[in-house]
């Protein structure tokens, strides 16, 4: 059997690419983000999900089509941002910690803020 080469430009692409798959509410359903291909790196999709581009995150593939493969990374990405929120006073949406609660394996320990009553 012949092999076909590659379509991929391998200097282009010899890296992790990762896109989120957002739901976009009944009537519209779920897709793939279109994204910039300088915006498919794991640190501004990370950055992304925190500043709010992404409304509801569904999954979040990661692929290197160079190595030729593919992966599920909702997990991971899950971990990461529980560990930035955690560790920073980022705030998340009521979404974003949706999505880190259904997808994390760790625990997301952030204390919430309290409203003080009597301060004034």
């Amino acid at each position: 059997m012949r092999s076909s080469p590659s379509i991929v430009p391998a200097d282009r692409l010899d890296r992790d690419i990762y896109l989120v798959l957002e739901d976009f509410g009944a009537c519209a359903g779920s897709a793939w983000r279109e994204t910039d291909e300088g915006g498919t790196d794991l640190e501004t999709v990370l950055q992304d999900l925190i500043s709010g581009q992404y409304a509801y995150p569904v999954r979040i593939v990661c692929f290197n089509a160079v190595e030729g493969w593919s992966r599920d990374a909702t997990p991971d990405v899950a971990d990461a941002l529980a560990e930035r929120v955690a560790n920073t006073d980022a705030e998340i949406r009521p979404a974003l910690q949706d999505f880190i609660k259904a997808n994390a394996r760790r625990r997301l320990d952030v204390q919430l803020a309290l409203p003080l009553r009597g301060v004034g």
